[in-house]
């Protein structure tokens, strides 16, 4: 029997004065909008994948402050068929100015800012439904301590050498 596992990624939730950080990127769907994200690579924890997908995908340093939430999710992809069962890890923190110089990763094609009720005027060009639930739960005040999240020391020797 096949062991079921579902793919994890990391988010930032990023607000600044009632809009939020996105990236708007090239799917097979067309443009679609969701926060800085991304799969979470081996050998990192979740506050290093979602410190090192914001700068790929926004070409800014995220500086995480809190856990807005825990998210579990599926989708169909609607090209392949695939049936995909995502966990998103959701942070908040703050930005800085882009850095000079650096290009966004593909297949993001812009960076906006956008308030909670211009995205969920456009639910149809969001990439994923647990975008605006990040964003509604952050905007709600949802917040956990970044000491939730624990990455034992084996996860950064993954690549150093087999666990015994």
């Amino acid at each position: 029997m096949q062991r079921w596992k579902p793919s994890v990624t990391v988010a930032a939730v990023i607000e600044r004065d009632g809009r939020y950080l996105l990236v708007e990127e090239r799917t097979a769907d067309g443009l679609r909008l969701n926060n800085p994200a991304g799969h979470l690579d081996p050998g990192e924890g979740v506050l290093e994948g979602v410190v090192r997908e914001t700068l790929e995908e926004t070409a800014r340093v995220f500086v995480p402050e809190a856990v807005v939430g825990v998210y579990l999710g599926r989708m169909v992809h609607p090209a392949t068929g695939e049936d995909i069962t995502y966990l998103r890890f959701a942070v908040c923190g703050t930005v800085g100015d882009e850095l000079p110089g650096r290009a966004y990763d593909a297949p993001v094609e812009r960076t906006l800012w956008m308030s909670p009720d211009e995205l969920r005027a456009c639910p149809g060009r969001h990439r994923s439904p647990m975008l605006l639930q990040c964003i509604t739960d952050h905007a709600a005040g949802v917040r956990h301590a970044l000491a939730l999240l624990h990455t034992h020391d084996s996860v950064h020797l993954l690549h150093k050498q087999a666990p015994t």
